[in-house]
């Protein structure tokens, strides 16, 4: 079966779902454009921290029959769990605040473009226009969702509901001997039924990993966007502490890849029992 790409994103499976689970990684994106490259006052390694590293290596390796999309762009360039309307008045001529509050997220530079990488400061040597980011949302911010929002319709008109699991990587909460190591996070509950998250923290729980749901990531746009419980649409975030799938220098797969690919796949298969009962089983 072939892959379907576009130019900030690649689909993995069918345009017809064969599952109720969707997957998506939003920012693992590793093709930094020229324009972007051109407009760095940091080093393009900077950037890095701004990257789920290699989170899709997970997804990838955990994948069987499910539709996953993978994102080309870096989150640097725009960022796919950012709504629209996330646009910062510092770096971007179109941010339009109507008055109101900026967001925590925008105040400390990440908003739909970020405009500030950890310690190495402020990421532009300019202002963006506001057509420049317009046309990053129409090529790239738009597509992704759309596709994402079809074929979780697709998923539910086909199976009754439709799941999507958002994978994404944190950097280590503390101490891995009684720190959560996995975070799931469905909006306290807004974005997905609780069943759901007990199942992922059982699995989490039989392959040794502690999990702390909803705390400190709760889940952003994407699940904002997509979950919808009582459509029976929902919408789990995954943040896999680094340490457990890359190398001491977390950037490289390390030698924990594989054992996380087992826990996302049985995280996958049981997910999949608790939408359809009885589906794996009868396999």
């Amino acid at each position: 079966m072939n892959d379907v790409s576009d130019a900030s994103f690649v689909r993995h499976g069918p345009a017809e779902p064969l599952s109720p689970v969707v997957l998506s990684v939003p920012h693992a994106g590793r093709d930094y454009p020229t324009a972007l490259v051109s407009a760095l006052r940091v080093p393009l390694a900077a950037l890095k921290g701004l990257e789920d590293r290699h989170a899709d290596a997970i997804a990838l390796g955990a994948r069987r029959e499910e539709t996953l999309f993978v994102a080309t762009r870096p989150r640097a360039w725009i960022d796919l769990n950012r709504a629209e309307h996330d646009r910062d008045p510092r770096l971007d001529d179109g941010a339009w605040t109507h008055g109101a509050p900026l967001s925590a997220k925008i105040r400390s530079g990440l908003g739909l473009v970020p405009r500030r990488v950890g310690s190495a400061g402020d990421i532009w040597r300019r202002r963006l226009t506001a057509d420049e980011v317009q046309q990053r949302i129409c090529a790239d911010h738009r597509p992704w969702h759309e596709a994402i929002a079809a074929t979780l319709a697709a998923a539910r008109a086909r199976f009754g509901v439709a799941v999507l699991l958002d994978v994404h990587s944190m950097p280590p909460l503390g101490n891995p001997a009684t720190a959560a190591r996995l975070v799931p996070g469905d909006r306290f509950g807004k974005s997905a039924a609780a069943r759901f998250l007990g199942r992922i923290d059982g699995v989490a729980r039989a392959h040794g990993i502690k999990t702390s749901a909803n705390t400190p990531y709760a889940g952003g746009h994407i699940l904002e966007r997509h979950g919808e419980p009582r459509r029976s649409m929902h919408a789990i975030q995954l943040e896999f502490d680094r340490s457990l799938y890359l190398d001491s220098a977390l950037d490289q797969p390390g030698p924990g890849l594989d054992a996380m690919v087992r826990m996302l796949r049985d995280i996958i298969d049981a997910v999949t029992d608790e939408a359809l009962p009885g589906a794996i089983a009868a396999e």
